[in-house]
């Protein structure tokens, strides 16, 4: 009677980026644990009758724990169900995936993930740039901007991040970004790098701010503490920096 579980990576929040194979386990799932992140229409192609249950998984929100979570997966694939993990962006990137994918192994129970558009590769075409160009930038690199407790996690690599040829995506990133700007123009990286942030791709209330890191910081700064303007953190944000993050 042991189900199976999907983890379906939802994409940036836009249902028409679902990929095919999302849409499909999702329209067969008889239960869909879904983060916050990927609520909204995207649940319009749920099974009708197919439970669906709110797991969380916002930065700077009260979220279950992990293994609880973990729980949830087991009891229902345990009796038979066809499990869909639904998990925003995609599940390979700082999505905890690796946790919930022990805690299935442990219990004996098999799974599929389904890749999904990475929030970073949305935010740029939404932004009408490529990530990567001949010689200019041939690099890319996706890195947390926030620890456990919301600031910048210890044993970053600098150098790397402070590479000017190099596209640069901070998930998590926007209330630690004015303490990671300063420490990338200490690490010599000119204050005046392009920088975009991007604030709920795929969603309704999408927002594109293209800067440069001194001045995005500065911006951050501010919202961050003028009580009167939109609480900061409400829309999931991305922030790119690097030789292509504010081009037209």
């Amino acid at each position: 009677m042991t189900g199976f579980v999907s983890f379906v990576s939802a994409g940036p929040g836009d249902p028409e980026l679902l990929t095919l194979k999302a849409v499909d386990r999702l329209s067969r799932a008889d239960v869909v644990l879904f983060d916050d992140l990927a609520a909204g229409p995207i649940l319009n192609h749920a099974r009708p009758g197919a439970d669906l249950i709110a797991v969380g998984k916002r930065a700077g929100k009260a979220q279950p724990l992990q293994d609880h979570l973990g729980r949830l997966m087991i009891d229902h694939a345990r009796i038979g169900q066809r499990v869909v993990r639904l998990k925003s962006g995609d599940s390979g990137i700082f999505g905890r995936l690796e946790e919930e994918i022990t805690a299935l192994r442990a219990a004996g129970i098999a799974h599929e993930i389904v890749p999904g558009v990475p929030s970073a590769c949305a935010a740029a075409a939404a932004a009408g740039i490529p990530l990567t160009r001949r010689v200019i930038a041939r690099r890319v690199q996706f890195v947390t901007g926030a620890d456990l407790t919301g600031g910048l996690p210890e044993g970053l690599n600098w150098p790397a991040l402070a590479d000017p040829d190099a596209t640069t995506v901070v998930h998590m990133g926007r209330r630690s970004f004015p303490h990671l700007a300063t420490a990338l123009i200490g690490q010599g990286l000119s204050p005046d790098t392009p920088a975009l942030l991007a604030e709920g791709v795929g969603h309704p209330g999408q927002r594109l701010e293209r800067s440069t890191i001194a001045g995005l910081a500065a911006s951050i700064a501010a919202q961050l503490g003028d009580s009167t303007e939109r609480r900061a953190g409400d829309l999931p944000a991305l922030i790119l920096y690097g030789p292509l993050a504010a081009e037209d």
